[in-house]
């Protein structure tokens, strides 16, 4: 089935509670795929926010808690949010792979594991301070990529990935994997230094194999969200046409 080019867009709601987010909520519900439903909203209001969501319009919801815990709990922590009818909700990588294979069993319905590779936030001195081996601070996609491999062997549905490792990850994984792209910056936005550190465009991301996209401040911080939306959109759409070509 064809997707429609706002539904590669995930915008992310973080933001500290309902009054907040419903806002963002109603401007946007027509004009993109998926909302983000990360910690600070989820610990804020809980399920109930779920249902909000999916009351206002036909945007479907990520959840992204990072499950990071022993297998087990990691486990019904998955088949617990699934039952909200969410799309995605995500698993941590650095919780092992038997807390992914976990997770997996219990993601037999709609709702789809995306694994977190390696948070966008960290760069090659951060993966220093954390004790990495220089083949991994050196080249960060080899580490993402040893990620992908260990979350797909163990069932994962797809990944959660910066788009400079897209491409590789995609060549390596096929097209049986959904690869969600944060760090996203549209070609025409202009956002102050923020702590996305390994960013591209939407059409440099999609060129590269991404099925979603995160986009957050560009479409947040503009005069008006939804027609920053439709830009993305729109740019969307461009490179959907070129990469067919």
């Amino acid at each position: 089935m064809k997707k429609d080019p706002k539904d590669y867009i995930i915008f992310p709601l973080d933001l500290p509670d309902y009054d907040a987010a419903m806002p963002y909520v109603e401007k946007l519900a027509s004009h993109v795929g998926l909302f983000k439903v990360g910690l600070e909203l989820f610990i804020s209001e809980g399920p109930p926010i779920i249902k909000a969501i999916q009351d206002t319009g036909p945007a479907e919801i990520f959840l992204d808690l990072k499950l990071h815990d022993i297998p087990a709990t990691v486990q019904k922590a998955f088949s617990a949010a699934s039952r909200h009818g969410v799309r995605f909700v995500t698993v941590h990588c650095d919780a092992g792979e038997e807390a992914l294979r976990a997770a997996a069993k219990a993601g037999q319905g709609k709702t789809q594991i995306l694994a977190v590779t390696v948070l966008t936030s960290l760069d090659t001195g951060a993966l220093k301070n954390l004790g990495y081996e220089k083949n991994y601070t050196e080249d960060i996609s080899r580490l993402v990529l040893l990620r992908a491999k260990m979350a797909k062997r163990a069932g994962c549905h797809g990944m959660v990935c910066s788009g400079r490792e897209l491409a590789k990850i995609r060549g390596a994984l096929g097209r049986d994997v959904v690869l969600v792209a944060p760090g996203i910056r549209p070609s025409w936005s202009i956002v102050d230094a923020d702590d996305q550190k390994r960013i591209v465009t939407p059409e440099n991301a999609i060129k590269a194999g991404a099925d979603y996209l995160v986009i957050g401040r560009p479409i947040r911080n503009a005069p008006d969200p939804a027609d920053a939306a439709k830009k993305v959109a729109e740019e969307i759409e461009k490179a959907i046409t070129h990469a067919q070509k």
